[in-house]
C-alpha cells in the first residue's frame, strides 16, 4: 500500500469512526494511519507521526463540534504548528458562521455528515489528490459570504498578471497545482509560487477561499 493516501480521522464519536473506517480499509488507494477521538489527541498524534515517522498524513477528516477542543480550535492549532496535511471538516452543520470558519481558518474541504456513504468515499479520494471538496450549496454560501464590493474586485482582478488570473480560474475548478502545470505545461513549483503571489495579492489565506471567491465573482458577472 505504498502509493495509498495516508489517513487520520479525527472525531469524538466512536461510531462515525469506525463507519469511516470500515468504508475506507476496503479502498487500496487510501490507508487511515491514525485515529483521535478529540482535539488535543490528534495534536498529540500528529507530533508523534511526525517524531517516530517523519510522517503527515496527507488528509485529515475533522469533526466540528467536538467536546473540549472542537473543530475549529483544532484546525487553528494544527496550521499554527506547521501542519501541511489537507483538512477536510466532516460535520452535520451547514451554518454559513461555520463553512467560513473552516474555510479562512485553513480548511481545505467542508462534507456533511448526512451525505450518502459512497459520495462521502468519492469526495474523500478526491480531496486526497488534492482537490477541493465542498458541495455546490456550501460553495454557494462561501462565496456569498468572501464577495468583496465591486470596486474592490475590479481593484483585486486588475493587480493579477494575466497567468496569475490563468492559475485563479483554474483553481476556481477545483485543480489542485500538480494539476494546474500540467494545464498551463508549467512546474508545479512555479504554481506554488504564483499561487502564493496571488493570495498574497487577495488578502486570503488559502486556494479554497480564492476558489470561492472566483466563483462569486464569476456569477455576479454573469448576472448583470
Amino acid at each position: 500500500m505504498t502509493d495509498a493516501a495516508t489517513l487520520m480521522i479525527v472525531d469524538d464519536h466512536p461510531l462515525l469512526r469506525k463507519g469511516l473506517r470500515q468504508l475506507i480499509e476496503f479502498e487500496d488507494d487510501l490507508e487511515i494511519i491514525a485515529e483521535a477521538s478529540g482535539g488535543a489527541e490528534a495534536l498529540e498524534l500528529m507530533s508523534n507521526l511526525k517524531q517516530d515517522l517523519d510522517q503527515e498524513p496527507d488528509l485529515i477528516i475533522l469533526d466540528l463540534n467536538m467536546q473540549g477542543m472542537d473543530g475549529i480550535e483544532t484546525l487553528k492549532a494544527m496550521r499554527a504548528k506547521g501542519v501541511t496535511s489537507r483538512i477536510v471538516m466532516y460535520t452535520v452543520s451547514d451554518h454559513d458562521e461555520d463553512v467560513v470558519a473552516a474555510i479562512t481558518g485553513g480548511a481545505d474541504g467542508f462534507l456533511l455528515k448526512d451525505m450518502e456513504p459512497e459520495e462521502v468515499l468519492e469526495k474523500i479520494k478526491q480531496a486526497a489528490l488534492g482537490k477541493m471538496v465542498i458541495s455546490e450549496r456550501l460553495t454557494e454560501v462561501l462565496a456569498s459570504a468572501l464577495r468583496r464590493p465591486q470596486k474592490k474586485v475590479n481593484n483585486i482582478i486588475d493587480s493579477l498578471t494575466g497567468r496569475e488570473l490563468e492559475i485563479l480560474k483554474l483553481i476556481s475548478k477545483g485543480l489542485s497545482n500538480k494539476l494546474i502545470a500540467r494545464e498551463l505545461d508549467i512546474s508545479d513549483g512555479t504554481v506554488k509560487v504564483h499561487v502564493k503571489h496571488l493570495l498574497k495579492k487577495m488578502d486570503l489565506k488559502s486556494r479554497v477561499e480564492a476558489a470561492v471567491w472566483m466563483v462569486g465573482e464569476q456569477k455576479v458577472t454573469t448576472e448583470i
